[in-house]
């Protein structure tokens, strides 16, 4: 286990045969995950602040609550509008929080961080993560969540990698993900509107037939998903050469956002990874209440899992 305090935070690096991660405690956040030297996820440097909410853990909500208004058990709240430029609330509120380590290995970390009670959110509810890197399968997140308040509290979770499949962009990589239906958005907003069967646009939402992604744009939650024996969900992004990074979750996430990266006036990381997300509600559950986990006072819940491998 390697230690160093940066400007991303206390650096835990995990090794596993041909695997190395680095997880950065500000925001719990997947900073690296090379496997045999090459990326599965776009990095950045230990000393440079995260850009935007790449690799973070999502909590106790993914994605966005529309307006930053929200209403539960009759009482309506007001958060704070993180993504002003849409006029919403962003991906939850430990991205920038400092997790400190429960349990570490060579092999994996443990990290909480406690939400404290505030206006918008007024439940004390502790947050826990492990990254668990194996030799054989990759590395694995598990995200459980503790409510220690009076009350029952609203919760949701994911990751937001970026996956890379090899050299060039999102334009030159394949995508596999089986999945029946998508939300769909507004354009300027991404207020999420009606679930529609990926067949309505086939050219631009469906993959359940691996293929080229090119010039596409996306930044929608698909669900309808596929799943194994096991229960799993995947997702593969792959090269011209069939290397690259597959994704997989459980049932406990029915949801997953596929983001293509694309940045105002083509900035530095345009396009360079494919956000895959799974999460265990939708945009916006704060309103529609879809899938919402809810925290009854004082229990812990094993919320969400997922794996993250090269092929």
């Amino acid at each position: 286990m390697t230690h160093t305090a940066d400007v991303s935070g206390t650096q835990h690096v995990l090794r596993a045969g041909a695997y190395e991660a680095a997880i950065a405690s500000v925001g719990a956040t997947l900073r690296t995950l090379r496997y045999e030297g090459r990326d599965l996820v776009v990095p950045f440097a230990s000393d440079e602040v995260r850009p935007a909410y790449r690799g973070t853990t999502l909590a106790p909500w993914p994605n966005r609550v529309v307006d930053g208004r929200y209403t539960f058990d009759g009482v309506e709240y007001q958060l704070a509008l993180t993504e002003p430029s849409r006029g919403h609330a962003l991906h939850g509120l430990v991205a920038w929080a400092g997790f400190a380590v429960v349990d570490e290995s060579e092999t994996h970390v443990t990290l909480a961080a406690t939400i404290e009670p505030q206006d918008a959110y007024p439940w004390r509810v502790t947050v826990t993560t492990t990254f668990a890197l194996d030799a054989d399968h990759g590395l694995t997140q598990t995200v459980s969540a503790t409510n220690a308040s009076a009350s029952r509290a609203p919760f949701g979770t994911g990751p937001h990698p970026y996956l890379v499949a090899g050299e060039g962009t999102v334009d030159d990589w394949t995508l596999a993900l089986r999945a029946d239906s998508v939300l769909g958005a507004t354009e300027e907003r991404l207020i999420p509107t009606e679930l529609a069967p990926v067949t309505d646009d086939a050219e631009r939402f469906d993959y359940r037939e691996a293929r080229q992604i090119g010039a596409t744009e996306i930044d929608h939650a698909y669900t309808g998903l596929s799943r194994d024996d096991s229960g799993l969900a995947v997702a593969e992004v792959t090269d011209a050469r069939g290397r690259g990074v597959r994704m997989l979750w459980d049932e406990r996430c029915p949801w997953v956002q596929v983001h293509t990266a694309d940045l105002p006036h083509r900035g530095v990381g345009h396009r360079a990874g494919l956000a895959i997300e799974p999460m265990t509600c939708p945009p916006d559950a704060f309103n529609s209440g879809t899938d919402l986990v809810l925290l009854e006072p004082g229990a812990t819940a094993d919320v969400a899992a997922w794996t993250i491998a090269a092929i």
